[in-house]
C-alpha cells in the first residue's frame, strides 16, 4: 500500500479523502440531532455522532462531547439506581434521573439548533477537549 506524502502533514493511504467540514447548518442540525438521540438510546447515539462527526466542525464536535459526557454520567445513574432498588431507593430515583436526562436533553438540543454552546449541569468530564 503506498501513502500520500504531505509536506509536514498528516500521510493518507492512497486514495483516502479526509472528512471536509460541515457547514454551520449542517452542524446545528447534527448537533441537535445527537441531543435528542442521547434521550432515547443514552450514549449510544452520542457515541457514535462523537466518533464520527468530531473531525467535521468545532461546534459539532463539543456538542457531541458534552453530550456524550452527560449521558455516560447518566448511565452511571441508572446503574446506581439498579443496586439501589434493592433497597427501594433506587425505585424513587430512577424516574428522577429520567425527567433530569429529558429535561437537560431538550434544553441542550434546543440550544444547539439555535447555534449556542449548552454545558450539561451535573455531568462528569470524561472527555476533555
Amino acid at each position: 500500500m503506498t501513502y500520500g506524502q504531505q509536506p509536514g502533514g498528516p500521510q493518507y493511504p492512497a486514495g483516502y479523502q479526509p472528512p471536509r467540514p460541515m457547514s454551520p447548518e449542517d452542524q446545528r442540525l447534527w448537533a441537535t440531532l445527537t441531543h435528542v438521540g442521547g434521550i432515547f438510546f443514552n450514549f449510544v447515539v452520542p457515541l457514535v455522532a462523537y466518533l464520527v462527526l468530531r473531525d467535521r466542525g468545532g461546534f459539532v464536535r463539543e456538542h457531541t462531547r458534552v453530550a456524550l459526557n452527560f449521558h455516560i454520567t447518566v448511565a452511571i445513574a441508572y446503574a446506581a439506581c439498579g443496586v439501589l432498588s434493592i433497597v427501594l431507593i433506587g425505585a424513587v430515583l430512577a424516574p428522577i434521573v429520567f425527567v433530569l436526562t429529558v429535561v437537560f436533553g431538550v434544553m441542550a438540543a434546543v440550544a444547539a439548533n439555535r447555534g449556542e454552546f449548552y454545558r450539561y449541569p451535573l455531568s462528569i468530564e470524561f472527555i476533555k477537549a
